[in-house]
Parts: structure tokens; sequence; C-alpha cells
């Protein structure tokens, strides 16, 4: 059983390293990692002391891939977030730019 569990754990981490290597990793893909393996490292131990290492370490992974992805999704939220501010602050300033040339343009005496 606990063999069963842990060849079970090992194909999971491979697909999901080779489903994601498309790319660069996301915020909540990178939560979601840690969460994953904190989880089934904290699983496994907690698992270990009564018995039942395999089944503790998938269960905390569990736990910890739905938990770190929340996180991950959060901190990804807030980055989306900042990032549409910068652009508006972006937008804005060529804006003030663009006014300023035309202020100092239409200050420039006529030439007859």
């Amino acid at each position: 059983m606990q063999r069963t569990v842990m060849i079970s754990a090992a194909l999971f981490l491979v697909s999901a390293t080779i489903g994601c290597s498309g790319g660069s990793l996301t915020t909540r893909e990178k939560g979601a990692g840690i969460g994953a393996l904190g989880g089934a490292a904290a699983g496994g131990i907690i698992g270990a002391a009564v018995g039942h290492a395999g089944a503790g370490a998938a269960i905390g992974g569990a736990l910890g891939l739905g938990s770190g992805a929340l996180v991950g999704d959060q901190l990804q939220g807030q980055e989306q977030k900042q990032a549409d501010q910068q652009r508006q602050i972006d937008v804005n300033q060529a804006e003030l730019d663009r006014q300023r040339r035309e202020l100092d343009r239409l200050k420039k005496p006529a030439e007859y």
C-alpha cells in the first residue's frame, strides 16, 4: 500500500513537472507547487508518527496543493492589479507630457 502511494506521488510529480514545462510558472502555479511539497512533507512526518507516512503525505500534499493554489491566486491578483495601476500611471504621465509640450508651444510668441 505504502509503495503504491509513493509510486503514485512520484508519477504525479513527474507528470505535473512535464505538464508545466511549457514556459515560466505563474504565481498561482508556484504557490500550488510549494503548497503541495510542503503539505506532503508535513503530512508525511505526521503520518509517520502514526504509522501511515504514505497516506499522510498524500493527504498533506492534496491539502497543500489546494491551499497553495489559493494563496498563489491571491498574490497573482495583487500582481495584476499593481501592473494595471502602473499602466494607468504611464498613460497619465504620457498625457501630462503631451499637454506640457502643447502649453510650451502655445506660450511661444507667434512668428510673423
